[in-house]
């Protein structure tokens, strides 16, 4: 079988199983609890209590007045008032609650994830689903062990037309794909220059860190800023450039990296930024495969007009833009063009309809490491400055000692995430 059909029959497989033995039931109401409400939290809890029978049971914040104003929003929605809990673990520890949708830092993903699945609770965790490599590896062993379904919130996984292009890319519409392209384009400010202060009232600092080794505040770091250092956050790379770079894994059909070249730095501003806001990396692949990724965080695309996604073929390209796609020939010749719609509500509807046994992942945990890994190797090489050589059956670094430092992280003493 080839090796691409074989993971998807593997993939498939498993998840059927999972389905039929975790299965709610049609007509059981699936209760959630939301970790982390700020922007995106907020967002997530309101669009899963749209979805018929699905009660978001409590929400969960370090910061009381975000929590607070997501529980009022809620009530406003739906009517009912979910329970609020600062401490996560004692969301866990609610016997009704079915499941949890983790919007926390990213430095919170897997080991919340990884808690939960322990608990029981099956899991939604936004992208990327893991800080660092190691607790990626963690996360899929648990998952497994625990029999719980994980999916990562990469929803273009369930983007009609992009499933349409990477299926119509893998089948060889524009002949043997060799090569895939992803921008990323944002106009961020500065972050400036941080001063050490006490943490803003109604935030419990200290539990907001968690696995992350304890550091004063200081006050450019919340509530998004966080993302831009290396302590809690994974860059843009991580950020947004870990939806692009899964379209271009996903079409491609590849998994892990022989060698990735990252280049770029923080070049826009002056300030306390720790990850780069102009960044290029590259990708190599068995079978001469090759995707490249642009990070842009302080500037737009001149013309307005640049895709998220291309991929290249001997026989033609298919671009990918937004929701719709559209197929080129060698010249450059439109041949093709399907428009497309938003995905995204079909994404936490197939995680639910997952958890009643109706339906199997779009983006299994597996698949969502496998990606989210590609972030932490081009970080990684960034970090250390040059090229790296990894091993195409799991995407470990070789021969660089001071790369495989980064493979993992130090942790809060009592956070350190495991298996058993």
């Amino acid at each position: 079988m080839p090796e691409l059909n074989r993971r998807t029959f593997v993939g498939a497989s498993l998840a059927t199983g999972l389905s039929t033995s975790l299965a709610l039931g049609d007509d059981s109401v699936v209760k959630l609890g939301v970790l982390g409400t700020g922007g995106r939290g907020t967002s997530l809890s309101q669009s899963f209590a749209k979805i018929s029978g699905v009660e978001v049971h409590a929400v969960c914040d370090t910061d009381a007045s975000r929590m607070g104003m997501a529980a009022a929003a809620l009530k406003k929605t739906t009517g009912l008032e979910p329970k609020q809990e600062a401490d996560f673990r004692k969301v866990l520890e609610m016997k009704d609650l079915n499941a949890v949708v983790i919007a926390s830092p990213n430095h919170w993903h897997a080991p919340m994830a990884i808690l939960a699945c322990k608990a029981g609770k099956h899991v939604y965790v936004e992208k990327p689903c893991s800080h660092n490599p190691r607790e990626g590896e963690i996360l899929v062993e648990v998952a497994r062990k625990h029999q719980r379904h994980v999916q990562m919130g990469n929803q273009r996984r369930s983007f009609p037309a992009i499933q349409e292009a990477c299926k119509a890319v893998q089948e060889g519409i524009i002949g043997r794909a060799y090569l895939a392209e992803a921008w990323y384009y944002n106009t961020r400010g500065s972050i400036g220059i941080g001063k050490l202060e006490p943490a803003p009232e109604g935030l419990d600092y200290k539990l907001w860190q968690g696995p992350a080794p304890e550091k004063p505040f200081k006050s450019n770091y919340l509530h998004y800023n966080w993302h831009w250092f290396w302590h809690w956050g994974n860059g843009e790379l991580g950020n947004n450039g870990v939806h692009m770079l899964d379209t271009c894994r996903w079409g491609l059909g590849v998994d892990y990296p022989t060698a990735v070249t990252s280049s770029g730095g923080r070049y826009h501003f002056e300030d306390d930024q720790e990850t780069p806001d102009t960044h290029s990396v590259a990708f190599e692949f068995e079978g001469r495969k090759q995707i490249r990724w642009y990070g842009f965080s302080c500037v737009v695309c001149p013309n307005g007009q640049q895709a998220d996604v291309v991929f290249y073929g001997d026989k033609g390209s298919l671009a990918v833009r937004g929701g719709s796609y559209t197929v080129y020939d060698l010249k450059g010749k439109e041949i093709k063009k399907v428009a497309g719609k938003d995905g995204t509500a079909a994404h936490f509807e197939n995680f639910i309809a997952t958890i009643r046994g109706q339906a199997t992942l779009n983006s299994e945990i597996s698949e969502g490491h496998r990606t989210t890994l590609l972030c932490h190797l081009g970080n990684i090489a960034h970090r250390v400055g040059r090229r790296l050589k990894c091993d195409p059956k799991n995407g470990k670094i070789l021969d660089d000692g001071e790369a495989m430092k980064l493979w993992s992280r130090e942790y809060a003493r009592g956070w350190e995430p495991t298996v058993s």
